[in-house]
C-alpha cells in the first residue's frame, strides 16, 4: 500500500469518528504549493453535508488527523484547502515495504487473450503493424505484470485473392528465383510479386480501356484478374499444384516476417491462420436462424438486423453459401472461448474496423453467448511521418524493417555526434544502436493513447532529453554507473531523515503496482511510458539537487538509503521500459 493509500484509509476512519459520515472519499493530492506539508485534502464534498464552512472542517478534520494517528506531524488550513505533513518514518517504513515487495505479483486467476499483428501473406509488415505489435505485445505485457494469465496470438490472413494475386505472378514472371537466389527477404520477395501483378493488370485494364471497354468491366474482363480468381477457385478444391507452391510462397512469408518480429521484439503463444478458421463459423448460422437471431432472404443469403442497436443489416452468409469475413470473426470467437480457458478477449486493430466490431460484439449478444461481454476493441489511430501519409499501394509502403533499420542509424549518428559511447568495441557500440534506436521507436509510438492517431518522428524521438526512450534509457544507466562506481550492496535503513527529493521518489515508486493496474484496466501502455518517465525526471531531481555526491557522503547511513532508493528507482525504470518492450543497457 503506498502512502496515499495508507492517508485514504486513515481519512475514512476519521471523518466516520468524528461526523459519522460513511463512504465519504476526499481527493488527496500530492502537495505543489509553497506551503508546508506533503499532502492537500480537498475538504469541499463535505461543506454542503456538515453545512460548515470550508475552513472549520479543515481545522476540525486536522486536528483529528493528528490525534487520532501517529501519521501526521502537524497541518495547515487555506482556504479550505487542508495540507498535512506527513511524519517523516512513514516515507521510510513506505519505502522498505516496496523494496522487500518488488517484483510480486498477485495472480487474478483469470486468462487473457490478447491477438495483434494478424497481417496478410502478400506483402511485408508496414509502419501501421509496428504501432499494432507494439501496442498489442505491450498491452499483454502489462496484463501479465497484473497478474493475468495471458495467451498471445495472431490470426494470419493467409488465403484468398490478395495471396493468388502473388503466385500467379511469380509463376508468370518469376523464372523460378527464389528468396535465396535473389537474396531478398522472403515477404518483401511475395510482395514484389504482388506489385508485379497490379502493375501488369493495371496495364491490361489500359489496354482494355483503349479498345473502347468501359473501365469498371475492364477490371472484371482483364485476364490476369480472371486468372486469379481460377487460381482462388482451384485452391478452393484442393487443387494439388496450387496448394504447393501457396505453401511455398508463404513459408518465404512466414520466415520474412518471424525476422521482422524478432528485430521489433515480439513474439506469439499461437499462430492461427485463416486458411483453418474460415470454414468456422457457418454452423452458427443454422443457430442464429432457429433462435430467430438471424433471417434468411429469398436468395438464400442470411442477414443480422442490428438497427435496434443503432447498427446496420449485416450480411452473415451469401446467396451461393460462402461467408463473409464477419462470419469467421463469429466462428473464430466461440472457437477461442470453446477451446480454452479464456475469460477475456482483446483485438488490437486500427480503428477504420471500429464498425466492424461493434456489429461482431453485437451479434455474439444476440446468439446468447455471455462472454461476449468480455470482448474488447483495442482501437488505434494510424500512424504518419512527418513527410505525410503512408501509402499502402504500388509498393510505396513504409515498410518496417527500413524504418527499424532507419531507427539503428539515426541512432549511430546520433549518439556518435555526442560521444556517448566512447571506448565502445564495434560489437558492443552495435548492440547499443539497437537498443537505443529500438527503444527510442518503441517509447515515441507507446507514450500516445492508443486512440490518438499519431506523428511518428524518427529524429525527435532519438532525442537524449525530454520524454524520450534514449533520456529514460540514459538515466538507467547513469544509476548503474553511480552504483558500480559504489561497489553497492543492499542493507536495510531504518532511520534517516528525507528531504522533498526523496520523498516525491519514495512515493512515485510506491505507485508502480497502482499504474500497473490502471494501464491494465485501461489497456493503455501510454499511463506506464508517461509515469517512467515522470520517475526519471523526479530521480534527475533528486540526483541534481545534492550538496554532495553520493559516493562522496560521509554520513553513511545517508549514503546507504540513497544507493537503495537509486536501485530500487532502476529495477523500477527496468521494469516499466520491460512492459513496453524496451531494452536497457548498463553504459550509454
Amino acid at each position: 500500500m503506498n502512502i496515499k493509500d495508507t492517508i485514504e484509509k486513515k481519512l475514512s476512519e476519521v471523518i466516520l469518528n468524528v461526523y459519522q459520515l460513511k463512504e465519504i472519499n476526499l481527493e488527496i493530492q500530492e502537495n505543489k504549493t509553497e506551503f508546508e506539508g506533503d499532502f492537500t485534502i480537498v475538504t469541499f464534498p463535505l461543506v454542503k453535508q456538515l453545512k460548515k464552512n470550508p475552513e472549520s472542517i479543515g481545522v476540525e478534520l486536522g486536528e483529528a488527523l493528528t490525534e487520532q494517528s501517529d501519521l501526521f506531524e502537524s497541518f495547515n488550513v487555506v482556504k479550505g484547502f487542508l495540507n498535512v505533513k506527513v511524519k517523516n518514518q512513514l516515507f521510510v517504513d513506505n519505502f522498505r515495504s516496496v523494496t522487500n515487495d518488488f517484483g510480486a505479483i498477485e495472480k487474478k486467476n483469470s486468462t487473457v487473450m490478447v491477438e495483434y499483428s494478424s497481417p496478410n501473406t502478400n506483402k511485408p509488415l508496414h509502419l501501421g503493424h509496428i504501432r499494432n505489435n507494439l501496442l498489442g505485445f505491450s498491452v499483454a505485457q502489462i496484463l501479465k505484470e497484473a497478474g493475468y494469465d495471458v495467451i498471445k496470438t495472431q490470426i494470419i490472413n493467409d488465403r484468398g485473392i490478395h495471396i493468388c494475386k502473388s503466385m500467379l505472378a511469380w509463376e508468370k514472371f518469376g523464372h523460378g528465383e527464389t528468396p535465396e537466389t535473389t537474396h531478398t527477404k522472403g515477404d518483401k520477395f511475395v510482395g514484389n510479386y504482388y506489385v508485379e501483378f497490379d502493375k501488369n493488370y493495371k496495364k491490361e485494364i489500359a489496354e482494355l480501356v483503349a479498345q473502347g471497354v468501359g473501365e469498371e468491366q475492364a477490371k472484371k474482363e482483364a485476364p490476369l484478374i480472371k486468372e486469379a480468381q481460377k487460381m482462388l477457385l482451384d485452391w478452393e478444391n484442393g487443387d494439388q499444384k496450387v496448394r504447393d507452391l501457396w505453401n511455398e510462397m508463404n513459408s518465404w512469408v512466414y520466415k520474412g516476417f518471424n525476422e521482422t518480429y524478432q528485430r521489433l521484439g515480439v513474439d506469439f503463444d499461437q499462430v492461427q491462420y485463416e486458411s483453418n478458421t474460415y470454414i468456422l463459423g457457418k454452423d452458427l448460422i443454422q443457430e442464429g436462424l432457429d433462435k430467430g437471431v438471424l433471417y434468411q432472404k429469398e436468395d438464400g443469403s442470411v442477414w443480422c438486423d442490428l438497427t435496434d442497436e443503432g447498427l446496420d443489416q449485416k450480411l452473415l452468409l451469401r446467396s451461393d453459401g460462402t461467408s463473409v469475413y464477419m462470419t469467421q470473426d463469429l466462428g473464430t470467437a466461440v472457437e477461442r472461448f470453446k477451446a480454452g480457458n479464456v475469460q477475456k478477449l482483446i483485438y488490437t486493430v486500427g480503428n477504420e474496423q471500429d464498425y466492424h466490431f461493434q456489429v461482431l460484439f453485437n451479434i455474439l449478444k444476440k446468439l446468447g453467448y455471455s462472454w461476449a461481454d468480455q470482448l474488447f476493441h483495442l482501437s488505434y489511430g494510424m500512424v504518419e511521418l512527418p513527410e505525410g501519409k503512408m501509402k499502402s499501394r504500388e509498393g510505396t509502403v513504409v515498410d518496417a524493417d527500413d524504418l527499424m533499420a532507419e531507427m539503428y542509424e539515426t541512432a549511430r549518428v546520433k549518439t556518435e555526434e555526442i560521444g556517448r559511447l566512447e571506448g565502445f568495441t564495434e560489437e558492443a557500440q552495435a548492440i547499443s544502436y539497437e537498443i537505443i534506436g529500438m527503444g527510442a521507436l518503441k517509447y515515441f509510438m507507446l507514450k500516445v493513447d492508443p486512440k490518438k492517431k499519431m506523428l511518428f518522428n524518427p529524429k525527435e524521438s532519438i532525442e537524449f532529453n525530454g520524454n524520450t526512450g534514449p533520456f529514460i534509457q540514459y538515466t538507467y544507466a547513469r544509476i548503474q554507473s553511480l552504483l558500480a562506481k559504489a561497489e553497492y550492496k543492499y542493507a536495510e535503513v531504518s532511520e534517516v531523515v528525507l528531504n522533498q527529493y526523496e520523498k516525491e521518489l519514495i512515493m512515485l515508486l510506491a505507485n508502480y503496482k497502482n499504474i500497473v493496474e490502471k494501464a491494465a484496466e485501461a489497456l493503455s501502455p501510454a499511463l506506464v511510458a508517461n509515469y517512467v518517465y515522470d520517475l526519471v525526471k523526479s530521480y534527475n531531481s533528486f540526483y541534481q539537487n545534492q550538496p554532495v555526491q553520493i559516493v562522496k557522503l560521509e554520513d553513511e547511513t545517508l549514503k546507504q538509503f540513497r544507493l537503495n532508493l537509486s536501485d530500487l528507482t532502476a529495477r523500477t525504470v527496468k521494469k516499466s521500459l520491460e512492459l513496453l518492450g524496451i531494452g536497457t543497457v548498463d553504459r550509454m
